[in-house]
């Protein structure tokens, strides 16, 4: 049984779907845009294995022999990053998940409080670092927790240390994942603990999330029956509510990601290593930090170049993305558009392959388990 890594490059998407428009991202482009503002891109590992050769980015320069690169789409509709990882896996929602541009409706904030003991404030779309400067002097002299969500399918519950424990605020998440179903199934309820005094309030690594339980069969069930373990690093194992994930390694920033996945390279003799590198998205993406994002993706070009001297011949090493959140956007939310698929294992030619997201869980099942599962949507392309 061989070696699988999936990389998620969290929100670098390389430009708009034919449907963008309808989600209010028509000319999207991630990563061509971030290029473009911050003068070129330097990439010189990601570069080589073809990024520039998928579409013309400033500063990568189209591969000289690249290895199989493209476009990937989903099929399902939304911009989440619960569903773009679910449809890496094969997995496509039915309908877009329910969102909240006015907050939470009465009744399902009363059903909250009732299940969670507590009482809240805010209940309005809000940046995350901007709603604890704002509302956590409240928070801290009430007791209210900081009910908040975005543009995206979440229920966000932020409180300080000192007047919620991070133990007590999971708990209340968990209550909280059970009040929101039916039409009122988020994709994700996420627990924001935080620490600091008024004026330099900070977000603690204790960030969790508590998902919905995907809605259909996945290539990581499909791995496990083959006998394949699957390791999650990062926020895999909460995106699929633990669903054929048998291992969770942390990896609350980049750095904890990117040491894990070195670890898990040098060690794991089989299986699939599910990865997701989550500060293009959440620190730098949706501030629209493009220096920060740069900077970030020059780490993950780094690690790469690492992880590249310790793939063998029965490695398989995919490096993708699940939406966009380009920076020149008129709001900071997600964006709708094709993730880059940069994938390279031994004896592999230079082609282009334009698909599905679901052909990454695809080629993962066919490289390990030499088996596919064609009730699933997705083809390999190895």
């Amino acid at each position: 049984m061989r070696r699988a890594t999936v990389v998620v490059m969290d929100a670098c998407g390389v430009g708009e779907l034919p449907d963008a428009d309808s989600y209010g991202d028509a000319g999207s482009n991630t990563l061509v845009h971030l290029a473009e503002q911050v003068g070129g891109l330097r990439l010189p590992t990601l570069a080589r294995l073809g990024l520039g050769s998928i579409v013309p980015v400033l500063g990568v320069p189209p591969a000289a022999d690249p290895r199989v690169y493209g476009r990937l789409r989903p099929l399902g509709p939304g911009k989440e990053s619960t569903t773009g990882h679910w449809e890496l896996m094969g997995v496509v929602p039915s309908q877009a998940l329910p969102t909240y541009p006015d907050g939470f409706p009465d009744d399902v904030v009363r059903a909250l409080e009732d299940a969670t003991g507590m009482r809240f404030c805010c209940n309005r779309p809000y940046s995350g670092t901007e709603v604890i400067e704002d509302y956590g002097p409240h928070h801290l002299e009430t007791g209210e927790a900081i009910l908040y969500t975005s543009a995206d399918s979440v229920l966000q519950i932020a409180c300080h240390v000192d007047r919620v424990s991070e133990p007590d605020l999971y708990a209340a998440c968990v209550a909280a994942r059970r009040v929101m179903t039916g039409e009122h199934a988020v994709g994700r309820v996420i627990a924001r603990p935080f620490e600091g005094s008024p004026g330099a309030f900070r977000r603690r690594e204790g960030r969790r999330d508590f998902s919905l339980r995907p809605p259909g069969r996945s290539y990581l069930e499909e791995l496990q029956d083959a006998g394949a373990p699957v390791h999650g690093v990062g926020k895999i194992h909460d995106l699929f509510a633990g669903v054929g994930v048998d291992v969770k390694h942390a990896g609350a920033t980049n750095a904890a990601g990117i040491a894990a996945t070195t670890r898990l390279l040098a060690e794991l003799e089989s299986g699939l290593i599910f990865v997701n590198l989550v500060e293009t998205d959440q620190v730098y993406g949706h501030r629209h930090d493009v220096s920060g994002f740069h900077q970030a993706l020059k780490e993950i070009d780094a690690a790469v170049a690492e992880w590249l001297m310790l793939l063998g011949d029965d490695d398989l090493l995919i490096v993708t993305a699940d939406h966009g959140v380009d920076p020149t956007a008129p709001h900071t939310d997600h964006t709708r558009e094709y993730a880059p698929l940069l994938a390279t294992y031994a004896g592999c030619s230079g082609r282009r392959h334009d698909g599905l997201l679901a052909d990454a869980g695809a080629s993962a099942l066919s490289w390990i388990a030499r088996r596919t599962a064609p009730e699933l949507p997705g083809e390999p392309f190895v």
